[in-house]
């Protein structure tokens, strides 16, 4: 198929110079390596390419009916793009100060570089020092998951799903880094939870209020014992659960920058 019908098909037709980009990228890689190795086709190379061209000129990009078009699901398109995108040895990039007047959000600026040299120090300090030199931040969605939680934070509209297509990510790999980020700076990216409603709280004591008021004090002191060793229960499992969750995050994570 050609790269000015496919560039049709995404909505690109009006977008000369990413159409030109991509079919320069799409001739230095047949001239660089045969893509059909890594089980990349001709259609897909061409959409890839037209991917890498519109984030360079930081035009939106509509992965979803990339993905149909393609034939392939998510996960092995993000391979199959990760994998030419090495090859051509080209790098997409996600500038804060870009995103600040593109988003209208400039005051959150510094709150983002702060947040992100924050997380890297953080996440690098929780790696073992043989696997520190191999961590990449440079990729576009720890910029953009970073500048959708700082607005989150300062209560700023931001679209998140074309924040998604700007840096070129899936959703569940947004997600995944947004998570992460919140639970190792949640001074700086983390949200306060909502406050209790009273009338919650009233319903629950109407509840209370239901069982018998008058009982002997022996059976006062057995409920209050075992209560108590029911509640160190819970604290114990709950304890195991945060420290589960936090090791899956930090595998995921770590799969998620290898990509």
């Amino acid at each position: 198929m050609d790269m000015s019908a496919i560039a049709s098909r995404l909505g690109l037709s009006d977008s000369r110079p990413v159409v030109r980009k991509a079919a320069e990228l799409r001739r230095l890689c047949d001239v660089t390596f045969d893509s059909s190795v890594l089980g990349i086709g001709e259609v897909c190379k061409a959409i890839i390419c037209l991917e890498i061209a519109a984030s360079k000129f930081q035009v939106i990009f509509d992965r979803a009916e990339a993905v149909r078009m393609s034939g392939m699901s998510e996960k092995a398109y993000i391979r199959s793009f990760n994998a030419l995108q090495n090859g051509l040895g080209v790098k997409t990039t996600l500038d804060v100060r870009e995103l600040g007047i593109q988003f209208g959000c400039v005051r959150l600026i510094p709150f983002v570089q702060k947040g992100l040299s924050l997380y890297k120090e953080r996440f690098l300090a929780a790696l073992p020092p043989s696997r520190r030199a191999s961590t990449d931040f440079g990729r576009p969605v720890f910029t953009a998951a970073a500048f959708y939680l700082c607005a989150k934070r300062h209560k700023l509209k931001v679209d998140k799903l074309k924040l998604i297509d700007l840096c070129g990510t899936s959703s569940s790999e947004f997600t995944t880094v947004s998570t992460s980020m919140a639970d190792l700076c949640f001074d700086v990216f983390g949200i306060a939870k909502e406050k209790k409603d009273p009338k919650s709280i009233k319903g629950n004591r109407e509840l209370l209020d239901v069982l018998p008021s008058k009982r002997k004090h022996d059976d006062d002191s057995d409920s209050s014992g075992e209560s108590s060793g029911d509640d160190q229960d819970e604290l114990d499992v709950c304890a195991a659960l945060v420290l589960l969750t936090c090791r899956v995050l930090t595998i995921l994570l770590m799969h998620v920058i290898k990509l």
